[in-house]
């Protein structure tokens, strides 16, 4: 083992010398001009004013947003295409036509939105995109009476027993003839393949039959075939027809899946199971951005369209700022990206609308769902408006355990700052999805809130010692990037579900409203239990007003969230009494998940004091995942119960034969490391340095370093603390002209190569020791001889003809440099 230094050593510790602090995310590089993907085309009202406040705030939200000529203007205009809610001659008209196709209530359901999004007129590159913009059009105007947030309303959903579910086979065998279809006949490999000249996602039509297969199942149904994707691309889309009749080829597609089908056994669900009626994802109330507070937004990323290479901004504050996606970035299930290199940026022209609204207030927030892929990332860029490592307008950045907050302004420099971080103790940032705001106003400054919760207040404050300033030194040609600096050498990793950017510090009640509301692709599904409670109940001619509803989101790729089990009724006129509910389940097709059962102890009464009409009972603040089958569009839930209103299923839990367990047979090193006080003690302790010197420096870095003894444990980040930790004891060390003399002795400045020789040996004597080889196989001359060639090859490579080592500047880094090499070796590490 070597003990001493490495090139790594080397090539780390004069960089490090050179600057002791973290610098801002950014590069350096010049901004990429990336197109802009769409503008409005600009079209003037001169017709007659609103007839009330109603009619402008359509004007405002709606008619600016779609009347353009190359959007909704170009059709649905007086004497043209009906209905004629872009009219340009009357608002007034054009928004008695708007009232015919929007649903105030749920602006999602209104026949503007479902239209575009399937497929009519789009003019984006996807047909969701587009909806979004329109459905936040609308969300603009039904919000103009609730400051700007979107209202959910509950509805009775279609009743049905869980039914006979068929679910997709492990293996891929009886997938054969649609695979064979879909690689030869059809016209989808000449994309839909990995290694197509124009690869597009999902490669259902891939070489390999397991990756078509597994890529494929999300386009079929199996238990509504005619429902699958692969169907209705065709049938209702004419999309890529191969024969030139598309409904005979969605015909010939629908056969071989409705093949593949029946050979499908349907999973039937025990009659002994006291069971909720049944729901699927579709069946729920759409609940994603529910509630939120939207008013002042200028920008916001959903990344509901899930493939593709371009994120759009759906805020419908134009112009739009999509972000084109470059390196290994993949999309989410339940709406997200992942970005595992690379970034998200979009062109300098769209993001100057960011300079021109924040800089005309004066105040923004910058609104994040992430979730860190690491703690051990540094200077590494999450959001950025920016032109490099020394230029930006702000920054939402990571070091660490650390959030960062980089706003430019008349008291900052042109990097943004000083940063303000959230506090080390606290470790705020966590490698798991979290809410992050910023917000920056020129009466409190900057403030960083964590999952709801002001980080300035939360026991360990971090104020900004930085006196808030204008903003009129910003630069609008900057760029806007996630996931990196727009030089892409400011790498963050891991996963953004939401991205939002306000041009008004939002409040603290508006953080948290924003916080409880969540993120990604969320319904709740309302399981009908009146059958099971209501003893007066006529299925024959009643409506079902008693469920259990949960708030449900796709988690990820390969699982569903279900939380906050509520116990509601539609009905104002009927109330709970006394009713039992024991140990409840979660069903999916067909039979009970095998693991995620949360909820299997839950004991309760329905009704009391609990219950109210207007929120219902909340049954448990527990959350909990299920496993994705089929997908999304076909999974099927239910909810089974072993007591509920009388109606009993007791389930006998199996018994568990107990495991012998026998003595480990594992070893255990007999060396290990130092952990961070032992660390800051030895370190003091060699170069007779006082601790509290080098307080702030060991403070700052005590959470990178070792925590535990197990030498299996050390990672490079460790090694990054180390180095830094004896660079701030060398510094201290040399610059201390006592400390230094009585160290090293006389050392020649002008010349360092006569010094040589003095300094290695003062460093091995008082460093490394006779004392510290112990059983060691190497005699101190060969340790002494093997130090001496180390530190030889660093002053070759320090001292150089081209920077000589002449003068005391240059002879104080260098040996500063070997100082920090030898207390921060292995030597003083391992114990």
């Amino acid at each position: 083992m070597n003990y001493f230094i490495t090139k790594l050593n080397i090539a780390l510790v004069i960089p490090l010398l050179a600057t002791l602090t973290l610098s801002g995310c950014g590069g350096g590089a010049a901004n990429t001009q990336n197109p802009v993907t769409t503008t409005v085309t600009a079209s003037n009202y001169n017709g007659p004013a609103p007839a009330t406040a109603d009619v402008q705030a359509f004007k405002l939200n709606v008619w600016d947003s779609l009347s353009g000529s190359n959007r909704c203007g170009a059709c649905h205009t007086e004497g043209n295409q009906a209905p004629e809610f872009v009219r340009h001659d009357d608002i007034n008209a054009a928004y008695t036509a708007a009232n015919s196709i929007v649903d105030l209530t749920s602006p999602a359901d209104s026949r503007m939105v479902t239209k575009v999004a399937g497929g009519h007129n789009c003019w984006l590159a996807s047909d969701q995109a587009c909806a979004d913009v329109i459905q936040a059009s609308i969300e603009g105007w039904a919000g103009g009476v609730s400051g700007g947030a979107r209202a959910i309303q509950l509805a009775v959903p279609t009743i049905r027993d869980p039914g006979s579910t068929k679910q997709f086979p492990a293996s891929s065998a009886g997938f054969g003839a649609i695979h064979t279809h879909l690689t030869t006949t059809a016209g989808c490999n000449t994309c839909h393949r990995s290694d197509a000249a124009t690869p597009q996602a999902p490669f259902f039509a891939a070489a390999s039959i397991d990756e078509a297969y597994d890529a494929a199942k999300s386009r079929i149904d199996l238990n509504n075939p005619a429902n699958s994707r692969l169907v209705v691309r065709l049938r209702d889309e004419f999309h890529n027809c191969w024969s030139g009749d598309c409904q005979s080829d969605a015909n010939d597609m629908q056969t071989l899946i409705e093949a593949f089908a029946g050979t499908i056994t349907p999973a039937q669900i025990p009659a002994s199971l006291v069971v909720s009626k049944a729901l699927s994802i579709g069946d729920g109330v759409v609940a994603s951005g529910g509630s939120r507070h939207e008013a002042n937004q200028i920008a916001l990323y959903e990344f509901k369209t899930g493939t593709g290479s371009i994120a759009f901004d759906t805020s419908g504050i134009e112009p739009a700022m999509h972000l084109n996606l470059s390196g290994d970035i993949d999309w989410v299930g339940g709406y997200g990206i992942q970005i595992n290199s690379g970034k998200a940026q979009a062109s300098t022209a769209s993001s100057k609308k960011l300079h021109d609204l924040i800089t005309a207030t004066s105040e923004y927030s910058i609104e994040a769902w992430v979730a860190p892929g690491n703690v051990t990332q540094e200077d590494a860029c999450m959001v950025s408006y920016s032109a490099g490592t020394a230029a930006r307008n702000f920054t939402l950045g990571q070091t660490m355990y650390n959030y960062d907050f980089f706003n430019r302004s008349s008291n900052s420099d042109a990097n943004g700052d000083p940063a303000l971080s959230t506090d080390d103790n606290d470790e705020d940032l966590q490698a798991t999805l979290q809410h992050v705001v910023l917000t920056y106003d020129p009466v409190n400054g900057r403030r960083i809130y964590v999952n709801g919760v002001d980080t300035n207040l939360d026991g360990n404050p971090n104020p900004d010692t930085t006196v808030p300033g204008n903003l009129n030194d910003w630069d609008n040609s900057f760029a806007f990037v996630l996931g990196n600096e727009v030089s892409g050498d400011r790498q963050w990793k891991g996963a953004i579900r939401l991205v939002a950017i306000h041009n008004r510090a939002l409040t603290p009640e508006q953080i948290q409203q924003n916080f409880a509301v969540g993120v990604g692709q969320k319904f709740y599904l309302l399981f009908a239990v009146t059958h099971l409670v209501d003893a007066g109940f006529d299925p024959q001619t009643d409506t079902h007003h008693a469920f259990i509803m949960f708030e449900v989101s796709q988690f990820d790729s390969y699982s569903y969230l279900f939380n906050q089990p509520t116990f509601i009724s539609l009905d104002d006129t009927w109330t709970p009494a006394s009713i039992p509910l024991e140990k409840m389940r979660i069903g999916i097709n067909g039979k009970e998940a095998t693991v995620g059962q949360s909820y299997r102890n839950l004991v309760t009464t329905l009704g009391g004091a609990n219950y109210t009409p207007e929120g219902g009972q909340l049954l448990s603040s527990v959350g909990t995942i299920i496993a994705l089958e089929n997908g999304p569009a076909s999974d099927e839930f239910f909810l089974t119960f072993e007591n509920i209103g009388g109606n009993q299923n007791v389930v006998v839990e199996g018994t568990l034969n107990p495991k012998t367990i026998g003595a480990s047979t594992e070893t255990f090193s007999d060396i290990g490391l130092r952990t961070f006080d032992e660390i800051n003690a030895t370190m003091a302790e060699m170069t007779g340095v006082d601790p509290q010197v080098v307080k702030t420096t060991f403070d700052t870095l005590r959470q990178q370093l070792p925590a535990v003894e197990t030498i299996g444990t050390f990672l490079s980040a460790h090694q990054m603390g180390v180095a830094q930790l004896a660079i701030g004891y060398c510094d201290a060390l040399v610059e201390d002209a006592s400390l230094r003399d009585s160290f090293f002795g006389p050392v020649d400045y002008s010349n360092f190569s006569n010094s040589l020789g003095s300094v290695i040996d003062a460093l091995f004597n008082q460093v490394v020791g006779v004392d510290s080889l112990g059983g060691s196989a190497l005699t101190s001359a060969q340790t002494h001889a093997e130090l001496s060639t180390e530190l030889t090859d660093l002053h070759s490579t320090l001292c150089t003809a081209t920077s000589p080592c002449n003068n005391t500047q240059r002879s104080s880094a260098v040996l500063k440099a070997m100082c920090a090499s030898v207390i921060g070796s292995a030597n003083m590490l391992i114990q």
